[in-house]
């Protein structure tokens, strides 16, 4: 699924009132219904709402939305904040629509201290939606800093009030609508991608409310959101025939003293993404460890009793994984200089070993085209350097990807995928419970396995951080997302798989 801007989407609605045929008013009134409907799915009869609406078509939505909720029973007050020139022709209709209801109260304010709360409510924020082409200010900030002092439940249409569609770096927090729901149409927005903005969206739901779905998918874009659609294309169905030759045969190298748990987790995870084969290389003191905790894996140990200095042969393998627990040390160091100069086949490279390239960054120009690295923020910023914004953050792993010629997964909510072409795909799996240790380190064996099984580095990437969220929300649902532990990502990736397949 495309990630759009606001010019994009403004076209598509166009498009699709000229060539459905429809009427813009009967479109909005579409969206209204679809998001009434979400709202009386989730709160109970007795709800009292309060619907804030500016005088654009954004206002109308809420303007058509608060006349459904009180057909459906409900307790609303409108109050409409006349701090724009004129009406859209959209919102006068709907407003006339909602004044034609015996007993509704609807109020235009002046001034941000005219709107009241007599008791608890939920707001509806529908104020500036996806037309907002500058920061929020005058008046108008007032009222967002207003509705904002009352920390109240917030459900925003479209886009939370104040909020850009792409980069808000240099708008002011307080000036933006605190969401605790928003309700957005047809895609997510980019700006919904980062954490600087997370308190300002709360959780997004998309909602279709019937734009041209071909006319979206043929708009240009270099975002894209990852959906179940695009995953089930992706994944490849297991011949009857097949042995384990047929999948492949991956090389881990992890582990060391203290952290032979890394080269485990890794471990598993590989072979439970369907390689045909899987051997270890771990330091001497994870020997033992290895042969009793994973059976199915081969084991090849290292020189070095303690960390990894070096392979010799590493032909008979189709990827290779290198990083979790290795540790930085000079000798590791060298080993990792020697594995990417040398290495032919696709590579995914997490963890020490990034810590070890942005040690050395000369190295980058080593690694193969189509490599695979796995930053958190933290060893992104060692690589890339630091960044103010998340959409900075978001500018460099672009331009990093397209300047070394390789996928940079940048992990944390929605992972992001940047391909060496310049495109981003955001992740629409995974949960706050899979913030714990060694998630990483089973992340790194599934992206492993899938190279080795021979997916493409862009499938491997996509279909793994996929995978990897996927069985962290199922996991999550068996336990919580506080008890999760990175042992449960990899346990629930059969049933992960099961859910794409189907």
């Amino acid at each position: 699924m495309k990630i759009l801007t606001a010019e994009q989407i403004r076209t598509a609605d166009t498009y699709t009132i000229a060539h459905e045929p429809i009427k813009s008013i009967d479109l909005m009134e579409r969206a209204a219904n679809t998001c009434s409907q979400w709202v009386t799915e989730r709160f109970p009869k007795q709800t009292h709402f309060l619907v804030i609406c500016g005088t654009g078509n954004n206002g109308g939505d809420g303007l058509a939305i608060a006349r459904k909720l009180i057909s459906d029973g409900y307790m609303v007050e409108t109050v409409i904040v006349p701090f724009f020139s004129k009406e859209s022709e959209d919102f006068s209709v709907n407003k006339k629509r909602l004044e034609e209801i015996k007993n509704i109260k609807i109020t235009k304010i002046k001034e941000a201290e005219d709107i009241s709360i007599s008791h608890a409510v939920v707001i509806i924020d529908a104020l500036l939606g996806s037309g907002l082409s500058k920061p929020a200010e005058g008046k108008l900030s007032e009222v967002i800093q207003k509705i904002n002092s009352f920390h109240l439940p917030v459900i925003s249409i479209d886009m939370p009030s104040g909020l850009p569609m792409e980069d808000a770096g240099k708008f002011d927090k307080k000036n933006i609508i605190r969401a605790s729901f928003t309700l957005t149409f047809e895609i997510p927005k980019l700006s919904f991608m980062f954490a600087d903005n997370a308190e300002n969206v709360g959780e997004f739901y998309l909602l279709d409310i019937g734009i041209d779905k071909k006319f979206l998918s043929e708009q240009e874009s270099s975002n894209n959101w990852v959906t179940h659609a695009m995953i089930a294309q992706i994944l490849k169905p297991r011949a009857r025939f097949s042995h384990k030759g047929t999948y492949g045969h991956a090389l881990l190298i992890a582990g060391g003293y203290g952290k032979i748990g890394a080269a485990v987790l890794g471990a598993k995870s590989c072979l439970r993404s369907g390689v045909g084969l899987l051997t270890t290389h771990i330091p001497k003191c994870g020997y033992q460890i290895m042969q009793t905790s994973v059976p199915e894996a081969m084991a090849l140990t290292d020189e070095q009793e303690n960390e990894f200095s070096g392979i010799k042969d590493i032909s008979p393998y189709n990827s290779i994984g290198i990083g979790p627990g290795i540790g930085t040390s000079d000798i590791t160091a060298k080993g990792v200089k020697m594995l990417i100069q040398q290495a032919l086949v696709n590579m995914v490279i997490d963890a020490d070993a990034l810590n070890i390239l942005s040690e050395n960054k000369t190295w980058l120009s080593f690694l193969k085209p189509g490599t695979i690295i796995t930053p958190h923020p933290g060893e992104f910023a060692r690589l890339a350097g630091k960044s103010d914004t998340a959409y900075e953050a978001y500018i460099k792993q672009r331009d990093f990807a397209v300047k070394y010629g390789v996928y940079v997964i940048l992990k944390g909510a929605y992972t992001s995928v940047a391909t060496p072409n310049g495109e981003v795909y955001f992740n629409s799996t995974g949960n706050p419970g899979m913030a714990t240790a060694g998630s990483g380190d089973t992340l790194t064996g599934i992206i492993l396995g899938l190279l080795a099984q021979g997916y493409t580095p862009l499938h491997a990437s996509i279909l793994g951080v996929y995978i990897h969220g996927l069985a962290g929300d199922i996991a999550a649902q068996e336990f919580g997302e506080n008890a999760l532990i990175a042992e449960d990502i990899t346990n629930y990736l059969g049933l992960a798989f099961q859910q794409i397949a189907q």
